[in-house]
This record gives C-alpha cells, structure tokens and sequence, in this order.
C-alpha cells in the first residue's frame, strides 16, 4: 500500500450509519452484487476451473456463506446492502407494493419508499467520492439517493448527464455502446465501468449491481453460466489490479421452479382463494415484479395476501393457505415481520413463501408466460433462495471472522470491506 493510500483514511473521522461505524476506506472499496448468484454458480465455475480470481480471493482472502435478506427479492437486498441494514430499517421489502391508504399498486422505481440513509449517501456526505453503477435502471434512483458523484444504470449509459448522473460520454469511456437490458453483457458493461472509474477517478467507494439475466436462464454449471461466471471474474482480477479491495456479495440465490416436463410448477394461489373465499374477499401481491418479467413472469416463492372483505377471518385464511402442498410456512403480518425483519406497516395481513420448486403467482389470467415457453422457470423470492456468496479479496481480522461464525448477512459486506480487514484469517470454503 502506498503513502498516499494510507494518506486516503487518515484524519478523517468514522462515518456512522444506521447503528453501524464504519472507518475511511484506506485503499478505494468496490463492492460487487452479482445478482441472482446462488453458491452453486460459483462451485460449478470452479469444478470448470473457469474463476481463478474469485479462488485466489477465497484463498488469500475472506470467503464464507451469507443469508440474503427476506423476501429474496432485487430491490429489497439491494437496498439493504447499501444500507447495512435490513428491511424494518430501510422500509424496502419488495420490488412491488401495495398502498394500504389508497389501495393503489406501486412499482418501486424511485427513492419514496426508503427510510434510512445509505452507506453510499453518508460516505458523499462526509467528502468522500462515491460511484453507483447499476445494470437496470430501475434500482440507480433509489441506490443513488442523497450521493453526490457518479450514479448511471448500463441500460441507460448512452443518456447520461452531467446534471442527472455526475458523468457523461459513458459509453466513450467504455469504448463500446450500451447493451441489451436482456443480456448478459449488461452485468459486464457494468463492470467494465467500474474498472474504467476505477482506473480514472478512483472513487473512495464503488458499488456495481448486475443483472440475473444469465441465472434466470441458465442453471449452474452449465456453459452460458461458467462463460459467464468466467467473464465477472475476469473483471473483478482488474478491478483487484487497480488496487482496491473487492467485496463480492449477492442479493438472492436462484433455484428451479419447474416440472419435470419443463412446465413452470406453479400454485396460482389467488385462484385458490377466489375459489375457497369468493371473488374479491382477498387481494394477491407478487413482490418480484418489475419492469423486467419477462424471463420469471413475476413468479417467485413469496407473495403477500390481503384481506379485503370485511369479517373475513385472517386464521381461517392461513389455516387455508398453509395446508396446500406448494406453501413453505404462511404467517401473520406479526409473525413474518418479526421473522425476516420486515416493516409492519409495508406487510400485508398474511406472507407466504414458496415451497423449494415451486413458485407461486396471483391469478392465471395475471401472469404472461409467453417468454417461458420452451425455458424452465428459474426464480427466487423465498427462504431456499437467502444462501449467497460473501467474499472479501483482504483477509479479515479474527474479531471479524468470529463474528462470521455466528452468522453472516449479506448486508455486513461494506463492513467487513471497510473495518474487517487484517491479519489473514481464512473464511469458509465456497462450494
């Protein structure tokens, strides 16, 4: 480490947030969240010898599994990463809500919902230069609120601003124009503008979030996911020759939700309801939908229900729900909320996670599954979906490996890259 790296924390004071203090990056901090990246992903790559960068940084760094938080969705574990917290804190607990005052959905594509600050936010506030690059630019409003410096989506590269994004000419950076939304080069556009800041800005902290493109389609170990396994690893070795400190984490792991004939394994459960309790005394809300469904068809292994008909009795429902073959657990809007960290106010009166395999949607005639025809259904949104990477290109101090015993999260990441590091201390094997 140089002088003048040692130089870039000195003096400067622990930037507090949300019940974390968290020290001055001494050589600049890249977190990357490889979305959708199940601990298989990365187990099958290296049987495939095809990451030699992310088993050089188990090896010599810090490597251990981390629970993503519930439900295991985009927006809440990109949120709580940048937080360092988890859901109850931030107010993020899905890609798409229901407003109980209005009744109105909501798809979250901007900053409303959140209630807490940033690890990114109060770093730009404290003088540090940060750099948010998502892959959709569904997340960057969101990811980006109250940082000051550079926040661009790939998707939207070609656009950037000076006044909207803190950078323009992007895509002349890169040396190539924007992707495709639906494929795999976004998550690499992404990363080849990490590396590119890195190598002419050199931000404080950086923090890049892929797309789930290629683990929606592809199962692990096959040859579309260890190329491109291969390829992110490839980019994260220059992101370590630039001389930062690489933390590798992800916001949800992926499974099969599929028959054996290929057909989506689905429990339509709206229909259900509808059928036991009458048309209209319930409401089914599929949290995973965003603007880009077309290779889940907003299917996923968790939705909220809400009782709309008065009288209607929240234990009869649950006992209803929780008795079909496809539901992991249905629980109270007090049970799942003081389970999985949730905020009271933003749940609905029942949760219900998906059985592994099997996914579960609102109503038939509410799901287009076109794009699906001829694919297998890989999704997330449950608990078998919460086992991630977390990785650490530094060794980290015993303190901090101890307290990895005890259960990690995957939003610990900005502190284990910022105040964990040390005297090696190996970490669990991936794989």
């Amino acid at each position: 480490m140089s002088l003048a790296e040692r130089a870039r924390g000195a003096g400067k004071a622990p930037v507090p947030v949300n019940g974390r203090v968290l020290r001055w990056p001494v050589l600049p901090v890249v977190v990357v969240c490889i979305d959708g990246c199940d601990p298989a992903y990365i187990a099958a790559a290296r049987a495939a010898g095809v990451i030699p960068v992310i088993d050089r940084m188990t090896r010599e760094g810090f490597a251990a599994i981390a629970s993503a938080a519930m439900p295991t969705f985009t927006n809440p574990n990109n949120i709580s990463i940048v937080c360092g917290a988890p859901p109850a804190i931030h107010g993020v607990s899905g890609n798409y809500y229901l407003e109980r005052e209005t009744g109105r959905e909501v798809m979250m594509v901007d900053a409303q919902p959140l209630r807490a600050p940033t690890i990114l936010a109060r770093f730009s506030d404290a003088g540090a230069a940060v750099a948010v690059i998502t892959a959709k630019d569904k997340l960057r409003l969101a990811l980006g609120a109250g940082v000051t410096g550079v926040v661009f989506s790939a998707e939207r590269a070609g656009s950037c601003t000076i006044a909207e994004n803190g950078i323009d000419g992007v895509v002349e950076l890169v040396g190539r124009s924007a992707p495709d939304p639906y494929s795999a080069d976004l998550s690499l556009f992404v990363l080849d503008a990490g590396i590119r800041l890195l190598e002419t800005r050199r931000p404080d902290l950086t923090y890049l979030s892929l797309s789930d493109y290629v683990q929606h389609k592809h199962a692990p170990g096959s040859p579309e996911a260890n190329v491109f396994m291969g390829a992110v690893d490839e980019r994260l070795g220059r992101l370590a020759a630039c001389g930062a400190r690489v933390g590798v984490v992800a916001d949800h792991g992926m499974t099969d939700m599929a028959l054996p004939d290929g057909r989506p394994n689905v429990l339509y459960l709206g229909d259900r309801l509808d059928a036991a309790f009458g048309a209209g005394a319930t409401r089914v809300i599929c949290p995973i939908t965003d603007p880009f469904v077309r290779h889940h068809g907003a299917l996923g292994g968790f939705v909220r229900v809400y009782l709309m008909r008065p009288g209607i009795e929240r234990a009869t429902v649950l006992r209803f729900i929780g008795a079909l073959p496809a539901v992991e657990c249905a629980l109270s809007r007090e049970d799942a909320c003081a389970r999985f960290d949730l905020p009271e106010d933003r749940e609905a009166d029942i949760a219900v996670v998906a059985r592994r395999g099997c996914a579960i949607g609102s109503r038939v005639v509410e799901h287009d599954l076109t794009h699906l025809v001829g694919a297998r259904l890989r999704s997330h949104g449950g608990v078998t979906e919460q086992p991630v990477p977390f990785i650490v290109s530094h060794p980290v101090t015993r303190d901090y490996a101890a307290r990895a015993n005890q259960g990690l999260r995957n939003f610990d990441i900005f502190e284990f890259a910022l105040n964990g590091c040390g005297a090696h201390v190996p970490g669990v094997h991936l794989g």
